[in-house]
């Protein structure tokens, strides 16, 4: 079915659109700007956690270490028991945590739980290896049945969205809808990142850190954060030093998880034929700035999947969800409704 420009889910004011939202399958939106929300830093530290406990508190935010396939994970669930479960995959192995797709998904917790939680070899969870795409699969269904959910939202954003596309190729039984955010299905953005990267004008290119960083080949946890404050200005619409400088402070770095991801894993990722395959509601989502995954892999992933939607943000680099957090917030809850995963209003 040819694609067409849906009418953005709310106006640059704020306020909704005056007509009813378009037909749900194969829908383009290109979405104006918004108002953002103060939201806090990808990397930061919630002191709403509790220490491990019984059985599931409706309405609270729980913190477990969870012995998952022989390697302990850092796991938070936030929101009321018996709602719709969606497990997030965080992206940046070895550099990120579950605090990115906390960030991201955390207010959804008035409507669905939230599953969030550190994967092996990254955050405070174990360091056990394999570090490979399937281990983490498996790391992740075992996640769905330590809180007992049945069928799934699975999400991700960037290389967490890898793994949500190959959760949902291997249980597509579990998966009721997917949730993308800035990712790919194959590796064949990694030279138009180099691309970018070369023609940007905010950083004087490292070719040494850079490709250290790129090809899975930093030295230690000290050269990674420094690898990673070098390249850390592409990823933004808006460049801010001062917010460069607290990301590398607050990140708690594991370069061996890293380097074999991007070394070993990334050369053979290529998943794109068969993203046909997957049937469940897809919304994908993706800054118009991203220098690392552009828009392009986003529209590749939509153009295969029959019932999916793609959302441009068009003042976000990697990150809409913080850029244009408002916005990327509403986008969520309008498919969650338009799936029939909550209720409309």
């Amino acid at each position: 079915m040819p694609y067409h420009l849906a009418t953005p889910h709310r106006s640059p004011d704020g306020n909704a659109p005056s007509s009813g939202g378009p037909a749900w399958w194969r829908e383009r939106s290109l979405v104006g700007t918004a108002s953002v929300l103060p939201v806090a830093d990808a990397q930061d530290r919630m002191d709403l956690c509790v220490p491990a406990a019984p059985p599931f508190t409706p309405g609270r935010l729980m913190r477990v270490q969870v012995e998952i396939n022989d390697n302990p994970l850092e796991v938070e669930v936030l929101g009321t028991a018996g709602a719709p479960t969606l497990i997030a995959h965080h992206g940046a192995p070895g550099l990120s945590s579950r605090a990115e797709p906390r960030t991201t998904f955390g207010p959804l917790a008035d409507v669905l739980r939230v599953v969030v939680y550190d994967a092996r070899g990254s955050g405070e969870s174990g360091l056990s290896p394999p570090f490979t795409h399937r281990q983490w699969v498996a790391d992740m269904d075992a996640v769905r049945e330590h809180v007992s959910a049945d069928r799934i939202v699975v999400a991700g954003g960037s290389y967490g969205g890898f793994i949500a596309i190959e959760y949902a190729l291997a249980h597509p039984d579990l998966v009721r809808a997917m949730i993308l955010r800035d990712t790919a299905a194959d590796n064949r953005h990694d030279e138009a990142a180099r691309r970018n990267a070369l023609a940007s004008n905010r950083i004087e290119l490292d070719m040494g850190r850079f490709e250290r960083i790129m090809d899975g080949h930093v030295r230690d946890d000290d050269d990674f954060a420094q690898c990673w404050r070098h390249i850390l200005p592409l990823y933004d619409h808006d460049f801010d030093p001062a917010r460069v400088e607290e990301r590398v402070r607050n990140t708690t770095y594991h370069h061996a998880t890293h380097n074999f991801a991007f070394r070993h894993n990334m050369p053979s990722y290529d998943i794109l034929d068969r993203l046909p395959e997957i049937q469940c509601p897809v919304l994908v989502t993706v800054g118009r700035d991203d220098w690392i995954v552009p828009v392009s892999e986003s529209e590749a992933i939509a153009d295969r999947i029959p019932n999916s939607k793609l959302v441009v943000f068009e003042r976000s680099g990697h990150s809409p969800q913080i850029e244009e957090a408002e916005l990327f917030q509403s986008v969520m809850r309008d498919f969650l409704r338009d799936t029939g995963i909550i209720a409309g209003d």
